[in-house]
């Protein structure tokens, strides 16, 4: 066992509801702090010089400067395994040109899918461990990482085994998502439908298999699968067992709705949703995922996060980082500029990207510092917590711990 403190302040999440609004005066803050580990979990929360005094031959790994804990970020929605670079379509974006204009010039999902498919599986599990890099450096110490740029079924298996052999080397956990239902390829000449029933009949089995993946994504859209789509695929997802999320109702509402049917883990997205799609969600145990990065990089409309928190939703936030639609990958800032416009509290935005996006993840076991959870926590070199959001990204943490282990200072 080894003590770990003084912090100035530690601000534990610790019993707060999984869902609906918060207030900063419901977070416990606990003063001069320290913290127990053993064996990965943590095993007291408390007075710095108390837990030293009642533990006296512990081990102490000593923080001399002046330092605000926290438990480690949660980013439940990211694209970091992919080849390319998308800036060409960013700046045609800016200049004016649709999306149709753009995949017209060779950009757009398309693109991607291209350079992915040309990439091997050391290329593309390289280059998801130099974006982790990043996310732990952004004291991200679990990430979701989804497949789905290379639309093929054995493109796809090539980007989830890349992603499970990047978690092998990463320090932080990779949490991989099979999202081949990601559009259409357009070298598939059959329908929709028969593009689905290739995934169920020939990747669902491997997934299980070669255990690459327990989550099944689809993007509901009218650019990608209806609603009616989304049902079948979903219906069969579930039926072998699979956990279940959406992109829903990004540009049109409907997405959402096969969330709450199916019970999914996470609708994710929800620009697009109007009163009775925050009704359901709000009536649901669906975790609602609000994605700034999408909107800033498309220059669209936020998720209503304010009123899906105040109908009494779970409500996470996730950077979304991808190469075209979210290519900033900044955590904090995102959910910082969010709190901007959608008047969210510290306390929310803290739980957006700690324990709610934990359960978005179906993991109860990390988001919160307190007895028995993994020791995940990060740091950083402020006096006053609130200081951490007021900078919107700028303040990055000091010191990163995963499993009870300084992996970044």
């Amino acid at each position: 066992m080894k003590l770990i403190g003084p912090f100035k302040q530690i601000i534990t999440l610790a019993n707060l509801p999984l869902k609906g609004k918060l207030n900063d005066n419901q977070l416990e803050i606990i003063e001069n702090g320290g913290i127990i580990v053993d064996e990965e979990k943590i095993i007291e929360v408390g007075d710095f010089e108390l837990l030293s005094q009642n533990n006296s031959t512990i081990e102490i790994e000593r923080i001399e400067s002046e330092q605000i804990l926290l438990p480690g970020f949660v980013d439940s929605h990211t694209h970091i395994c992919f080849g390319g670079n998308r800036a060409k379509d960013f700046a045609m974006r800016l200049d004016g040109k649709t999306y149709l204009e753009i995949a017209e010039s060779g950009g757009g999902i398309w693109s991607t899918v291209t350079q992915t498919r040309n990439k091997t599986v050391d290329e593309l599990k390289d280059i998801t461990l130099k974006n982790s890099v990043q996310l732990t450096k952004q004291g991200i110490t679990t990430a979701e990482v989804k497949s789905g740029y290379a639309l093929s079924v054995e493109g796809e298996i090539k980007m989830l085994e890349a992603i499970n052999m990047a978690n092998q080397e990463t320090e932080i956990d990779l949490i991989p998502t099979f999202l081949g239902a990601h559009m259409k390829p357009k070298d598939f000449e059959g329908s929709n439908r028969e593009y689905l029933e290739i995934l169920i009949k020939e990747v669902f089995p491997k997934l299980k298999s070669d255990q690459l993946a327990n989550r099944i994504d689809i993007f509901v859209e009218q650019s990608a699968f209806s609603v009616e789509e989304g049902d079948y695929y979903l219906n069969e997802a579930q039926k072998q067992g699979f956990e279940i999320t959406i992109h829903a109702d990004q540009f049109t509402p409907g997405g959402s709705s096969l969330a709450t049917k199916y019970n999914a883990l996470s609708a994710d997205h929800l620009e697009f949703s109007g009163e009775e799609e925050v009704k359901n969600l709000a009536n649901s145990d669906v975790v609602a995922t609000v994605l700034p990065g999408a909107s800033i990089g498309l220059g669209m409309q936020y998720s209503p996060a304010r009123k899906l928190l105040d109908a009494g939703c779970c409500v996470a936030i996730a950077s979304d980082w991808n190469p075209g639609s979210a290519p900033m990958g900044n955590l904090l800032t995102q959910a910082s500029i969010l709190a901007t416009f959608e008047k969210l509290s510290m306390a929310e935005v803290l739980a957006a990207i700690t324990f709610r996006a934990a359960k978005a993840l179906n993991l109860a076991d990390r988001g919160t510092i307190e007895k028995g959870k993994k020791a995940d926590f990060i740091s950083f070199s402020t006096l006053d917590y609130r200081n951490i959001i007021y900078y919107q990204g700028q303040l990055q943490p000091t010191h990163v711990w995963k499993n009870g282990a300084l992996i970044n200072q």
